[in-house]
């Protein structure tokens, strides 16, 4: 096995395991108050419109929208950081296949395991700072990096196969 395939090997354990362990981390220690918060926002909303209270409704659907918008990222980002995993894992033990030198795999490899940390790692950072310029371009620069490493990984088995 060459190392690029270690490397996707290696990398992916890491970061299916680590994704598992911030999901594990999120659902014990912050899940529940998420959610209890979410609900009670959407309820108060409710209540405060019944009331014809409507700058308190307002209030209560931006809070409502702030938690729902962080909860949904962080769901995402550990499940992103499991499914990069999984598909590093799985392109590991085929990545020789690829018609490709060496070094070129292992650029491929590279650049498929930083934009696996990286993308979801801006999309975390987006529930630091909403908004802010920085977490929004490490987002994309990891989405791009992952996309063209994935069309790289594509165009070396169509070669393998013609």
């Amino acid at each position: 096995m060459s190392g690029a395939g270690k490397l996707l090997i290696f990398g992916g354990l890491a970061l299916a395991a680590f994704g598992m362990l911030y999901g594990l981390y999120y659902a014990v220690f912050i899940e529940h108050q998420t959610l209890d918060t979410i609900g009670g926002s959407l309820a108060g909303a409710f209540v405060h419109a019944a009331e014809r209270r409507i700058p308190e409704a307002h209030h209560a659907i931006d809070a409502y929208a702030t938690t729902k918008y962080n909860y949904v990222r962080q769901v995402d980002v550990h499940s992103h950081w499991i499914g990069l995993g999984m598909l590093m894992i799985v392109f590991g033990v085929v990545f020789d296949r690829l018609a490709f030198s060496e070094p070129t795999r292992l650029g491929i490899a590279m650049a498929l395991l930083v934009g696996s940390v990286v993308f979801p790692m801006g999309v975390i950072l987006q529930t630091i700072n909403h908004g802010g310029f920085f977490p929004s371009a490490l987002a994309v620069t990891g989405s791009a990096l992952v996309t063209i490493a994935l069309a790289a990984v594509t165009v070396g088995f169509a070669r393998a196969n013609s």
